[in-house]
């Protein structure tokens, strides 16, 4: 198969691309770039099309002869969405009408869109679960994924154009960037620790997350894409199902740590109920955070 990435030079999508390969498919990307250029993501075998998500020539450019769309592009983080309220809406919710359109009019069979579990925003009940509850995002950036969400099902309703929407929960591992101030903090603490400084830590530390290795986050996107199972708009949460807080990564990491202020927009508390993806996908997590932790100490020199 012939797959197109968006935004496929970023974290995720770098991890999705090498495994593409590996298994024998084709691979185009295209990205503009806005997070940087990180040399360590490109990967040899992949088409690169520099180009921007609102753009329909970018987009027709890099979609010719493509099967699948893998919509990965975004302005992520939720506190810079919250700075930055127009432009992320216009990247996320424009880009991705776009991207849809772009993929219905080039024939794609199928789209799999990368959405977040901050979609879920405040709840009272866990886990998340995809079909049973009112979603209430309290960022920006929350409600760009939830129109994501919508957006897919309403072209997989009404255009034939396959769609699946997977919902990230706090992904982590290789490729990831440890730079800048809306860092994951997996990657953010690693370097923190491996340049002798302490660990920044916002507020108490008591934020829990669901924190989901991306080699298994790479494993859904393609049974999402080839499962006949799925295409009719699912939304799809892929979750490791055993949250950890902020406080239990630092101990799993080591290291001196310090406290700084609370970041607007975070929620509390998340954990994904996993059974849609169990039953539809087949998808269940493989690594635990102190084995993926474990791998990124090794690789980052820590032990």
């Amino acid at each position: 198969m012939r797959y197109l990435i968006t935004g496929g030079a970023g974290f995720v999508g770098t991890n999705l691309a090498i495994e593409l390969l590996a298994q024998g498919h084709e691979v185009v990307v295209i990205d503009n770039y806005a997070g940087g250029r990180m040399e360590s993501r490109v990967v040899e075998g992949v088409t690169y099309v520099e180009g921007d998500i609102r753009n329909r020539a970018d987009l027709d450019k890099a979609m010719v002869g493509v099967d699948g769309v893998f919509h990965m592009a975004a302005l992520p983080r939720v506190t810079f969405s919250v700075e930055n309220p127009e432009l992320t809406h216009d990247v996320n919710v424009n880009g991705t009408l776009q991207v849809l359109l772009a993929a219905r009019d080039n024939g794609v069979k199928r789209i799999v869109f990368s959405s977040s579990s901050s979609a879920y925003g405040d709840q009272e009940v866990f886990p998340l679960q995809e079909d049973s509850m009112v979603k209430r995002p309290i960022a920006p950036y929350a409600l760009h994924k939830l129109i994501g969400e919508h957006y897919c099902r309403l072209f997989a309703l009404h255009y034939g154009l396959e769609a699946v929407s997977l919902i990230y929960f706090n992904v982590y591992g290789p490729y990831c960037d440890p730079n800048g101030a809306y860092a994951l903090v997996i990657g953010k603490f690693l370097k923190q620790v491996s340049e002798g400084k302490p660990m920044t830590v916002c507020g108490d530390g008591e934020f829990y997350r669901d924190y989901t290795y991306v080699s298994d986050v790479v494993n859904a996107n393609i049974l999402a894409m080839t499962k006949e199972t799925v295409g009719k708009g699912e939304t799809i949460n892929v979750g490791n199902n055993d949250p950890k807080s902020v406080n239990d990564i630092v101990k799993l990491i080591g290291g001196e740590f310090e406290s700084i202020p609370e970041r607007p927009g975070d929620v509390r508390y998340t954990k994904a109920d996993i059974t849609k993806a169990q039953e539809l996908l087949g998808w269940n997590p493989t690594v635990s955070l102190e084995q993926g932790i474990g791998i990124l100490k090794k690789e980052w020199g820590l032990e």
